[in-house]
């Protein structure tokens, strides 16, 4: 849902009827009041697509104006308003940097980091506008601490950071589908994978499954290795599992870890019996 702007004490009413001529025509005008007089109109009616095209003819006229706060805010916002967040984040970015000490600061620092937060896409995708928005709401957070946007920009912000997550968790997972069926690399990038995952991300809601993923990638890597490298990699996998049971001793994948130890446990005994009847 869009947030209604407060602009109490800031904005003027005008009269309502208009007709559709008046409006091309006054597009048209070369005079920037009349512009400026049906923009604010059009604003305050929430006919903000048609505003907006009038306040981009004006807004750079009106640059060290008395009225270019008020044109810029109105510009930046209609944007929002239409849903064209790129342009509202890009303008609510020059209104800041224009007019640090405006009233409007602090809301059109949220807004601006809002727009950003409405351009991230879904966690498959590529995630540069996701950590645009974060960085955006993490500036608005440490910048306006008393505002009365943190809540919803908190909220904004452990969204973002749990789409974050999830990315990172299933590229992860992949490698270890791909470590069933293929070579041993993606087993490798699996754990590496999965160790990144679980130090980035202490307190994710994966964290568990992340270790379980990490046991199942290490024993398909250790089961499938050569001879001079088994004895370890089998190591790395009970140290794997050893790693999982110490945190999650009750976990919903405790029958599957269980299967995997005992795949673990029979192959090293199998390895040790090699190795002895080798060296003989």
């Amino acid at each position: 849902m869009l947030l209604k702007v407060k602009r109490i004490g800031l904005f003027l009413c005008f009269p309502a009827l208009f007709s559709c001529s008046e409006y091309q025509k006054v597009l048209k005008d070369t005079e920037i009041g009349p512009k400026y007089e049906l923009a604010q109109r059009l604003y305050e009616q929430e006919d903000y697509r048609r505003a907006n095209r009038l306040l981009e003819q004006i807004a750079p006229r009106y640059v060290g104006k008395p009225q270019g706060e008020r044109v810029l805010y109105f510009l930046a916002d209609s944007y929002y308003q239409i849903g064209d967040y790129n342009f509202s984040g890009y303008q609510f970015e020059r209104f800041l940097k224009s007019y640090p000490k405006s009233d409007k600061a602090a809301e059109a620092g949220f807004l601006g980091a809002k727009s950003y937060y409405l351009l991230s896409p879904r966690y498959s995708l590529d995630q540069t506008d996701t950590d645009k928005a974060l960085a955006k709401l993490q500036q608005f957070i440490n910048t306006y601490p008393d505002s009365e946007f943190l809540p919803e920009a908190n909220e904004m912000a452990q969204e973002l950071t749990a789409k974050k997550e999830k990315k990172a968790f299933e590229i992860a997972k992949q490698f270890v589908k791909l470590g069933k069926y293929y070579t041993l690399d993606y087993n490798v990038s699996a754990i590496a994978s999965l160790d990144n995952f679980i130090s980035d991300h202490p307190g994710s809601r994966y964290r568990e499954e992340a270790y379980f993923r990490k046991v199942e990638a290490a024993t398909k890597l250790a089961l499938n290795s050569t001879f001079s490298k088994k004895r370890e990699r089998l190591d790395e996998a009970e140290a794997a599992y050893n790693a999982f049971m110490r945190y999650y001793p009750q976990s919903e994948f405790l029958k599957d870890v269980s299967k995997l130890y005992e795949d673990i446990l029979k192959e090293k005994e199998a390895f040790e019996a090699l190795e002895q009847s080798l060296s003989r």
